[in-house]
């Protein structure tokens, strides 16, 4: 791991931001290696993971669509922040708008999501564990995997299992997909970085 060049990495999140907060906490702890959070692009308030980044002096900023005439002229203003802060990936935690250009082309296979089922089941849907549990699987899951225009249709990066109940339910399988979802997530991030680095050095 220490082999991996660092990169600056942004986190996208619409909502409190539980993943985005879990994650910006691993950095504070100084278990992300040489991973570096660079910026969050956030838009609720109150935002658990943009009060997290202050206190540790990850630079913030809020972008709220509702301010924006339409879907592009929101993107287009994210898409510039981003070249501003020198970002290379981007990692969509919590974030609930569909990314379109010119932010797909801008980081053509540098966009991350992180989907709660095992795809391509459950995919396109806000619901994935609900449906799970009431489609009766017996296993469920998370994947992470990279943006492109088909909604959860990018290539796979890393998938995690986890066993269902016969008596689990959304409550009871929520701290499961928390814990195993940071995890991936930290995962990805080795797998992306270690790829490109790699890729870089064939190129050279």
């Amino acid at each position: 791991m220490k082999n991996v060049k660092a990169h600056n990495w942004a986190i996208l999140t619409t909502g409190w931001g539980r993943n985005a907060y879990d994650l910006i906490k691993e950095f504070k702890n100084n278990k992300l290696n040489n991973h570096t959070i660079a910026l969050l692009i956030y838009e609720a308030e109150p935002c658990g993971a943009a009060e997290i980044a202050k206190e540790i002096g990850i630079r913030t900023l809020r972008i709220e669509r509702k301010r924006f005439k339409d879907s592009e002229a929101y993107q287009i203003e994210i898409c510039e922040k981003l070249k501003e802060f020198d970002i290379d990936f981007i990692f969509l935690l919590n974030y609930k708008y569909i990314v379109k250009e010119p932010l797909l082309s801008t980081f053509e296979n540098k966009i991350l999501n992180i989907h709660p089922s095992l795809l391509p089941s459950f995919k396109g849907t806000k619901t994935a564990i609900q449906d799970a549990l009431a489609y009766g699987v017996k296993i469920t899951g998370i994947t992470t995997h990279y943006v492109s225009e088909e909604l959860d249709g990018g290539t796979i990066i890393d998938q995690t299992a986890i066993s269902v109940s016969f008596d689990d339910t959304f409550e009871s399988l929520y701290p499961k997909f928390s814990v195993e979802g940071l995890a991936l997530i930290k995962r990805s991030i080795y797998i992306v970085e270690n790829e490109y680095n790699q890729s870089e050095r064939t190129s050279a």
